[in-house]
């Protein structure tokens, strides 16, 4: 066998793993947006979820995924950004940074559930935060993390060294250097990280059961004060997410129509990862093409 032959028949066996792989992945979309999206309507999306009587809808989970989702990046981003520029421009390589990678690979591989469980253990026992959006984005803190900061360390690696060293030659400080040439020039990359891990945050679910709890209190959207408990600005009431909604309406729904329910929950939620992933993409293009002068 020619290495011509070698080479096309290697090349025509990863064409088709890549074609299983997205052929699995477009039935596994399609089917779950195919049965939910008949279910999804104006008034799914704005009424009130029912524990007991048909038609209600995914309002209050929605926004309070939305809402963890926005509190946990407030909590997240600095840590990760800090830890991603120490890490890409300020670590040698040494013992320190090499246990430092290991603590954020171990943090990575830790499965959600147990990252609940702490969470129930420490934020909603120990520190007396009860079930609540502010338990849940810190433990979704510890899950964010490690995508979070390789994201942006990669970022931060894919800058040119021919940038540090004009800005050396300038006369600029480190400090003043990363902040004024390297971060806008890694904003893209950042942006799309913070993107694609706001996905993955917003379809976690066993994390939240432990930690924002099962429950969803009637909110007042006219409260905009968030020490009332009533308020949809209060970070310290309890949250059922639309992740743990769809799983609790499928292990405990006794709603006649709760299959519908989850079929729409699910389609929504499939949509809005979907969103993110697109979006993410296409804001990485749009300022890669702005900050580069690309065309």
């Amino acid at each position: 066998m020619t290495p011509n032959q070698t080479d096309r028949i290697a090349t025509q066996v990863i064409n088709l793993l890549v074609l299983i792989v997205v052929l699995i992945l477009m039935f596994l979309l399609g089917d779950i947006i195919l049965s939910g999206f008949p279910h999804i309507s104006w008034h799914f999306l704005t009424s009130p979820s029912s524990s007991f009587n048909a038609g209600g809808g995914i309002r209050d989970q929605l926004f309070n995924s939305l809402y963890l989702l926005i509190l946990t990046l407030i909590i997240s981003f600095p840590l990760a950004l800090g830890s991603a520029i120490y890490l890409a421009e300020y670590a040698g390589n040494n013992w320190r940074t090499g246990l430092i990678r290991t603590a954020i690979e171990v943090l990575s591989s830790l499965p959600s559930v147990v990252v609940g469980l702490f969470g129930y253990l420490l934020f909603v026992i120990q520190f007396h935060l009860g079930f609540s959006i502010l338990s849940g984005a810190i433990a979704l803190t510890f899950f964010n993390l490690p995508l979070l900061v390789r994201s942006i360390e990669g970022s931060l690696h894919a800058v040119p060294d021919t940038q540090r060293e004009a800005g050396m030659a300038l006369g600029l400080s480190s400090w003043r250097t990363i902040r004024s040439i390297i971060l806008p020039a890694a904003l893209p990359g950042i942006l799309t990280g913070i993107i694609l891990s706001a996905g993955r945050v917003f379809g976690e679910a066993a994390a939240l059961i432990y930690t924002a709890g099962q429950s969803a209190p009637i909110l007042n959207y006219s409260d905009w004060n968030p020490t009332d408990s009533s308020s949809f600005l209060n970070p310290m009431r309890p949250a059922e997410t639309l992740a743990v909604h769809i799983w609790k309406v499928n292990t405990e729904g006794v709603t006649p129509d709760a299959i519908s329910i989850s079929a729409g929950a699910s389609a929504v939620l499939i949509i809005v990862i979907l969103l993110f992933n697109f979006g993410a993409r296409a804001i990485g293009a749009h300022m890669y093409k702005k900050m580069t002068g690309g065309k």
